[in-house]
């Protein structure tokens, strides 16, 4: 089943539907060996990871795509893009969505942030004209040449308009054609029920670990009424706690081997990033490759 048919059933389904943040691929791999349905591809992380810098429209189009393509390439589950902006105008837009069309993306996020954008938990934010957002929305409908594609359309405009202009600007985009509605950043579970009655699509709820949204579990919110819920900072941050204390004990002592047993082993990491199966090709059996996509 192709993946993006497979994340149409997902959000069909009465349970919700968990996508953890991948920052890199080999995240998305361990992501899908835990046995998650889908995985997001956080720009959040993306810019961590890839530039060592912050959420703040630094990544252009290319590197988010290089780092979609890799994705993608090596797992055999959905992968939910951040598409940012659309990197620009309706022209940028078309662009953007035919180029992660092409690059296997099961769905792209587009959202209502002026360009630079910013992650949605920080201050400063601000947003387009509800009209300019709601032709991003229709051009990248139209962009798509396969139907099964999901557009995400988020709307930022809660943290500086109020909940009442976020749900309202949910409802344009839904109308405008977006699969999938996503309010960034309630600030209760009032809020949060609010959204979740007031569409007719699936409704993502985006999980920030110290962000401006309540931190609730998956059940919690299907038992609210959404569809998808995305962890899209967890990989980064524990990544990046666990070697910061890496390298601190190696500062330290000069010596890892007092944390080997915090380490995954040799072997289990050469398998779980595939080596068994480089193998099996070098010895001519082919029957492993399949398009998974």
């Amino acid at each position: 089943m192709k993946t993006r048919v497979k994340l149409r059933k997902l959000l069909e389904d009465p349970e919700i539907l968990v996508a953890p943040g991948a920052h890199d691929a080999l995240t998305a791999k361990i992501i899908e060996h835990e046995g998650f349905g889908a995985v997001y591809m956080t720009g959040y992380g993306q810019a961590a990871s890839h530039l060592g810098q912050p959420d703040v429209g630094l990544l252009s189009m290319t590197e988010m795509l290089s780092r979609a393509n890799n994705m993608v390439n090596c797992v055999g589950i959905p992968v939910i893009c951040d598409g940012d902006t659309g990197f620009g105008n309706l022209v940028n837009v078309v662009r953007t969505v035919r180029e992660y069309e092409k690059a296997g993306a099961a769905a792209i996020q587009l959202e209502d942030q002026v360009i630079p954008k910013k992650c949605g938990h920080m201050t400063g934010r601000q947003v387009i004209s509800a009209e300019e957002m709601v032709d991003k929305i229709r051009a990248a409908v139209a962009a798509r040449t396969d139907q099964e594609m999901v557009i995400i359309a988020r709307t930022d405009a809660r943290t500086v308009f109020g909940i009442e202009e976020a749900i309202k600007r949910g409802k344009a985009y839904e109308k405008a054609g977006a699969d999938v509605i996503f309010v960034e950043s309630p600030e209760s579970t009032e809020e949060m029920k609010l959204i979740t009655s007031s569409f007719g699509v699936p409704v993502l709820a985006n999980m920030v670990e110290g962000g401006r949204s309540p931190l609730l579990s998956a059940s919690e919110l299907q038992q609210i009424g959404y569809n998808l819920v995305i962890f899209p900072t967890a990989s980064t941050y524990i990544t990046a706690q666990a070697v910061r204390e890496l390298m601190d004990e190696l500062k330290k002592t000069g010596t890892t081997k007092n944390l080997i047993n915090k380490m995954i082993s040799f072997n289990k990491f050469n398998t779980l990033i595939g080596l068994p199966e480089i193998k099996e090709i070098e010895e001519g059996n082919f029957s492993g490759l399949t398009d998974r996509h």
